[in-house]
This record gives structure tokens, sequence and C-alpha cells, in this order.
């Protein structure tokens, strides 16, 4: 039987636009999936970098 690879988390860096974009949506109040789906990062990384800038994130908060 073949074994199941496990599929490499590639990190990438946050560059100034990404975290410009994720205030943007801050102020507007974007929903975090649809967030997520734009920038193709997954929701807790979202979440983590926003509560380091110390902004809110989500439409409900």
């Amino acid at each position: 039987m073949k074994k199941a690879t496990k599929k490499r988390v590639k990190r990438r860096e946050w560059t100034k636009a990404d975290i410009k974009e994720l205030k943007v949506h801050s102020k507007a109040r974007t929903p975090v999936i649809k967030i997520a789906k734009m920038t193709k990062r997954s929701e807790s990384a979202l979440r983590q970098k926003a509560l380091n800038l110390g902004i809110g994130l989500g439409h409900q908060r």
C-alpha cells in the first residue's frame, strides 16, 4: 500500500499591500470567509494578523 503524503504548509510573508487591504476590509466589515478566499489565506491567519495589528475583523464584532 502507498502511504498518504502530507500536504506541506507554504508560509507567505505579509506585504504592506496585504496589510493595507486587511485594514480596508476591516473598515468595510467584510466577512472573514470572503477575505480568506480573496487573499488565499486561512481565516485563522487573518484573525491572528488582525489581532497583532490591533484591528477588528469580520462583520460581527
